[in-house]
């Protein structure tokens, strides 16, 4: 059973690399595609194209789409499943443990 915790440890520690650097590379890249208005530039500590005085939000379809697939892989996607997914397999596997180790013991008693 320990040897299943610790592959799914394993697994959990993958999931959250792939998302860590997926949202990072997909905000970059949203930075490096979205249009901004003349006199502003992408500032990526701002969030958004800088003009001196104000952040606005980038246009053009590739930031829009972009945008969305780093929602998607963010709180509001796939990591917003993360915690669900990881207490429903833990759960699960105990039960499954509990099961395998209630079987063995009545084997030899018919």
């Amino acid at each position: 059973m320990f040897d299943n915790l610790i592959l799914l440890g394993y697994g959990i520690i993958v999931f959250a690399i792939i998302v860590g650097v997926g949202s990072v590379v997909l905000y970059n890249f949203g930075g490096a595609v979205g249009d901004c208005a003349t006199g502003a530039s992408w500032n990526a500590t701002a969030g958004g194209c800088w003009n001196g005085t104000d952040v606005a939000d980038p246009t053009g379809a590739a930031y829009t789409n972009t945008d969305y697939m780093l929602g998607q892989l963010g709180q509001s996607g796939l990591a917003g499943w993360a915690p669900a997914i990881i207490a429903i397999t833990v759960g699960l596997l105990f039960l499954g443990a509990f099961m395998i180790n209630k079987g063995s013991k009545n084997r030899g008693r018919y």
